[in-house]
C-alpha cells in the first residue's frame, strides 16, 4: 500500500506543479483577473479539460506500448521455436 501511497503523492505534486505555470500563462495571455471566483472556474475548467486530454493521450500510448509488446513477444518465441528446431 505504501507504493501505491508515494506514486499518487507524486502524482499530485506534477499535477499541482502543471497548474502553477498554467495559472499563470493562461491569466497573463488572456488578462484574467485571478481575484475573481469566474475566472478561477475558467482558468480551473480549461486545466481540467487539458488533463482529460493529455490522459487520453497517455491512454493511447500505453495500448500501443501493450499491443507492440505482445506483437514482439510472439515473434520472438516465433524465432527461438524455429532456432530450436534447427
Amino acid at each position: 500500500m505504501g507504493k501505491n501511497r508515494d506514486v499518487i503523492q507524486i502524482l499530485l505534486i506534477v499535477i499541482l506543479g502543471m497548474f502553477i505555470p498554467f495559472v499563470g500563462s493562461i491569466a497573463i495571455n488572456y488578462g484574467m483577473n485571478l481575484t475573481l471566483f469566474d475566472d478561477w472556474y475558467k482558468i480551473s475548467s480549461t486545466f481540467g479539460y487539458f488533463l482529460l486530454i493529455f490522459g487520453i493521450e497517455l491512454l493511447a500510448v500505453y495500448v500501443y506500448y501493450n499491443v507492440s509488446n505482445k506483437i514482439a513477444t510472439k515473434r520472438l518465441e516465433k524465432f527461438n521455436e524455429s532456432k530450436r528446431k534447427k
